[in-house]
This record gives C-alpha cells, sequence and structure tokens, in this order.
C-alpha cells in the first residue's frame, strides 16, 4: 500500500492513502542505519509504501518498507546531536513564514537562515507579519521596513491579523490546491492563524509566557491537515533556532537572491564577498542597495555560528 504521511511523533506515523484511509505505521530498524543523518528518517509529507501487520490479533499496524524520493523538504541542524539533521516537513509547494516584531520577537537572522534553507531547495517562502492588529505606529513602521527590504529581494510580505481576519482571504487564495507549511517561533499565532482559516480544526492555542515574552508550545509533533478548500497544510512545533545545514561557503551566497544577480559583476568568479577585491556585494552594501541585517546574516553562516538555541520539542526527539 501507498499513502502520505499526515503525522510523526517520532515512533509512530500516521499514514493515509490515496483511497482516504488512514493507518498507524512504524518502521523496519534498517531505516535507521541506512546512512540517513536526521534524527527522523520518516517526515510529514513523505510518501511511503508499507505492508499491514495484523499478527497476535492485535489491531492492524502497517510496516513502512520504502520512502519515495522527496521532491524537496525544510531541514535545519539538531540540536544535541550536531552532526545530525532534522527533516522538519517534506514535498512542500511553499512555506508561510509567520513574524512577529515582539510577543515574541522575531530576528532577522533567523529569517535569513530559514530563507536561505528554502532558497537551497527551491522551496517558495511567503512572509506574514502577524498581531498587526496589536501595534502602535512604531512597531508598524518596522514592519513596514522590514516588508521592504524583504520584498525587494522579491519575497512576498503580507500583513496579517490571526485574531481579526485581516488579510486571511489573501492567504486562503495562496493557499489553494497546494502543500503549505506553517513555521515560525513558538508564540507567533500558527494555531491560532489555522482555526482562523479552518475553523473546524480546532488547535490547541495557549497565551505567550509574560516572564520570558515567549511562545508556549501547543503544537509538539509536525502534521498534516487536509482543509475543506482543496489545500493541504502543514502545522509545526515552533522553532527557535535554526541551524543552516550541510552548504560549502561558495554556495551560501547563491541562496541569497540579491547576492546572487550580483555575482557576475565581481572581479573573482569564486568571489565569496568578503575581503576579495572589486565585490559587487560588498559595493552595493555601502551603497545601502543591499541591507546591513542581509549581509550579517551571510556572514554568521559563512562563519559557522549557530543561533543562541534554547531547547524546543523537537530537540527532544
Amino acid at each position: 500500500m501507498t499513502g502520505i504521511v499526515y503525522k510523526s511523533t517520532g515512533s509512530w506515523y500516521t499514514v493515509k492513502t490515496d483511497f482516504g484511509a488512514t493507518y498507524q505505521c512504524r518502521i523496519k530498524g534498517k531505516f535507521r542505519i541506512q546512512g540517513i543523518k536526521s534524527t527522523n528518517p520518516i517526515a510529514v509529507g513523505d510518501r511511503v509504501d508499507f505492508d499491514l501487520d495484523t499478527t497476535n490479533n492485535e489491531e492492524t499496524v502497517g510496516i513502512v518498507t520504502h520512502i519515495h524520493d522527496r521532491k524537496n523538504y525544510i531541514v535545519r541542524k539538531s540540536v544535541n546531536l550536531s552532526k545530525q539533521t532534522h527533516i522538519i516537513a517534506s514535498n512542500i509547494d511553499q512555506v508561510f513564514l509567520l513574524i512577529t516584531i515582539d510577543n515574541p520577537p522575531t530576528f532577522t537572522s533567523f529569517i535569513d537562515r530559514f530563507l536561505v534553507t528554502a532558497e537551497a531547495y527551491s522551496i517558495k517562502t511567503i512572509l506574514l507579519f502577524n498581531k498587526i492588529d496589536t501595534y502602535q505606529e512604531e512597531t508598524l513602521n518596522e514592519v513596514r521596513y522590514l516588508a521592504h527590504i524583504y520584498r525587494q529581494i522579491g519575497y512576498e510580505c503580507i500583513g496579517i491579523s490571526a485574531a481579526t481576519g485581516k488579510n486571511i482571504d489573501k492567504v486562503k487564495a495562496l493557499m489553494q490546491d497546494k502543500v503549505s507549511m506553517f513555521a515560525g517561533h513558538s508564540g507567533v499565532g500558527k494555531s491560532t492563524l489555522i482555526n482562523t482559516i479552518e475553523p473546524e480544526l480546532d488547535l490547541k492555542t495557549k497565551a505567550i509566557s509574560n516572564q520570558h515574552m515567549q511562545g508556549q508550545h501547543t503544537t509538539t509533533f509536525a502534521e498534516m491537515f487536509d482543509l475543506s478548500f482543496g489545500a493541504k497544510i502543514i502545522d509545526t512545533p515552533g522553532i527557535k533556532g535554526f541551524g543552516v545545514v550541510d552548504m560549502d561557503k561558495a554556495e551560501v551566497g547563491d541562496y541569497f537572491p540579491e547576492f546572487f544577480k550580483l555575482k557576475q559583476e565581481c572581479k573573482f568568479h569564486n568571489c565569496i564577498h568578503v575581503d576579495e577585491p572589486k565585490c559587487a556585494v560588498k559595493e552595493a552594501l555601502d551603497k545601502d542597495e543591499i541591507a546591513y541585517s542581509r549581509y550579517r546574516s551571510y556572514i554568521q553562516i559563512l562563519e559557522g555560528e549557530d543561533e543562541h538555541y534554547r531547547t524546543d520539542s523537537w530537540d527532544k526527539e
């Protein structure tokens, strides 16, 4: 039998067949020793083959025998096992990255690391600036500034309010007939947004922790949902750190679209935009044609600096 993984809990996988039947599946041990340097050899969105096992007259379960080739996936470093990776989701048409200026804050280093990974696998990313109904004018100006930076690069940016429904119709239109992943820090409003888009799902939500101004986990495992208007959505646990995986220094700049456009104008074809003379990227930076925050993120990735990690639900898998 063949189906798509809709939920992963680390040891059990909910698989839905093309005929709409759902089975709880496990994996054979060999998947963990096939050289897959991932804490989760199977991810939500994977297409898999499985056999049904009814031994001992127990409840029928599936045994996954094969993982189909992935067209793409979003991956990050595993925090506790630095040499391994964690595949967040696979076979995605687009990602909606939720951003809040405060309550909790989303920093540009996080945004840029996420975008670089999405670019590496040719996954379209749309930036959703949430909670705009709660912002004073000064904070709204910050939203406008960030949106301007990323729109200039070519990313679609939408100001939304999951609480009031502002611009949710635009989001739904973009989701039509696609598999969309929702991502962001804990507390940015992913579950509230999904409930606004599809109230019947009734996903759990929690208030922001006042003590630390960060979200409390309501989604502990990635899960896919079929929506009433012909869309599929993958809800993911809140990400607090995002480590970029397996990129050579020479290729990192290619995943910054505004750097890549200038690459041919650099004096040296292998310029990495740091110390080389007549570097078009550094010249554009000096002219304020490239945002300093983007260049700073680029240098941090080149130097292998990780964001400051705090334990999140994935780190416990």
